[in-house]
């Protein structure tokens, strides 16, 4: 799993003056269409952006997603000005295409559980876990002091400099993070009240599976034994058992 922090602020003043001399917006879109070869670029940039990021995470420099797009890293800076804005679109996508498998599951399972297994199981098989933005996930690595009790969820207090789950509010203008962990609350909440999820479990908990089972592995058969194998334990633990 790649987790990694990085800088979700606006592009800095220099990006938006070059995205807005090239016709588009600080944030990666246009006010004009492209022309063919400009949208032919622009798509070998995101689907390389979605490889590197996937298996280096979010830190990987931009050099490489210009190299495995096979285009010059200028091209990449003139459609996207810095490398913000570049991994705000793939992370919002990715967190636009966890809600849509969420509310699928939803809408199409009538079983509380079979709906979250479900969408447990299309996330993973996705690879979406390994773009999901951390403030998304949740997860961040304890400061020294630590953060205030209201701000922990109460099954988790971690030493330290150790892993652990934050608060599952989301920043104030990330309405894709907020719909995302909405919908999948819904989820939790049905396989809660039903009695088959245990009582514990948190909405972070269940996207931190989903980033979890998907390893990035170089053989594409590999990652996808791996991933189903990891899921099966992972949903054996989230299930609740009877007394």
């Amino acid at each position: 799993m790649h987790v990694q922090d990085s800088r979700w602020s606006s592009a800095v003043a220099s990006g938006a003056t070059m995205s807005a001399a090239s016709g588009g917006r600080p944030d990666g879109t246009r006010t004009t269409p492209l022309r063919v070869d400009a949208q032919r670029n622009l798509e070998h940039v995101l689907r390389a952006a979605r490889e590197v990021f996937g298996e280096l995470g979010y830190g990987a420099p931009m050099e490489d997603v210009a190299r495995r797009a096979r285009v010059g890293v200028g091209t990449v800076y003139r459609r996207f000005p810095s490398k913000d804005v570049l991994v705000r679109r793939i992370a919002e996508e990715e967190t636009s295409r966890l809600t849509e498998q969420a509310r699928a599951a939803l809408g199409q399972e009538d079983e509380p559980w079979s709906a979250l297994s479900r969408f447990l199981r299309t996330s993973v098989a996705s690879g979406a876990g390994r773009l999901l933005p951390p403030q998304v996930l949740g997860v961040g690595v304890a400061e020294e002091q630590g953060l205030p009790d209201h701000a922990r969820l109460p099954q988790q207090r971690t030493p330290p400099g150790e892993l652990r789950l934050m608060s599952e509010e989301p920043a104030e203008d990330d309405a894709g993070a907020a719909e995302l962990l909405d919908v999948v609350g819904q989820l939790v909440d049905r396989a809660r009240a039903a009695g088959e999820l245990r009582a514990d479990v948190s909405v972070s908990d269940v996207l931190l599976v989903i980033a979890t089972a998907a390893p990035s592995l170089p053989d594409a058969a590999q990652q996808a034994a791996a991933s189903a194998r990891l899921l099966d334990i992972l949903l054996e633990g989230l299930r609740s058992r009877p007394s």
